[in-house]
């Protein structure tokens, strides 16, 4: 079992930017992860792929946010969420293509303590997946806000997602 992470509500500000490292998309990772999730033609079939309004395979909208999950808790993991309450926002602004580099930023909008007196806050965290290099280096694939619930000090003796 792991650690449970250090960081609670009252160690966030607003403003807090964080960015992980370039990660590269292949693919062959592309191709597997749309064959077993979301096998749209355009996503899981390179031939067919080639006819479409991308030219090629790309990566599934669902495959980025999964990218994204992974490189957020690079960049994240220290805080000790409760658990995300939803997204806002969400825009699939350009396709990841196979051999793009992208990389995760987050920036803390707004924090607020429990209206219900429960032992935690709310965070709403702006994320962005950017490309990393090329001649489209900071152009953001994905963005959204996310709304989560973070233990405070206090709360990292409970658990639970209710209320």
């Amino acid at each position: 079992m792991s650690a449970r992470p250090p960081r609670s509500f009252e160690d966030l500000a607003v403003g807090e930017y964080r960015q992980s490292a370039p990660r590269r998309v292949s693919r062959e990772e592309i191709l597997a992860f749309a064959r077993q999730w979301d096998p749209q033609w355009f996503h899981a079939d390179p031939e067919a792929a080639q006819g479409s309004v991308f030219g090629e395979v790309v990566a599934s909208g669902i495959h980025v946010l999964a990218l994204w999950r992974q490189m957020d808790h690079e960049i994240n993991g220290d805080i000790d969420f409760v658990c995300g309450v939803g997204w806002d926002e969400l825009r699939l602004k350009r396709a990841v293509r196979a051999g793009d580099a992208i990389h995760v930023t987050s920036r803390i909008e707004a924090l607020r303590p429990s209206r219900s007196g429960q032992p935690r806050g709310t965070a709403i965290t702006r994320y962005a997946v950017v490309l990393s290099d090329g001649p489209l280096a900071g152009t953001e694939c994905v963005s959204f806000l996310s709304t989560n619930l973070v233990y405070t000090r206090e709360g990292r003796q409970g658990s639970g997602c209710e209320g």
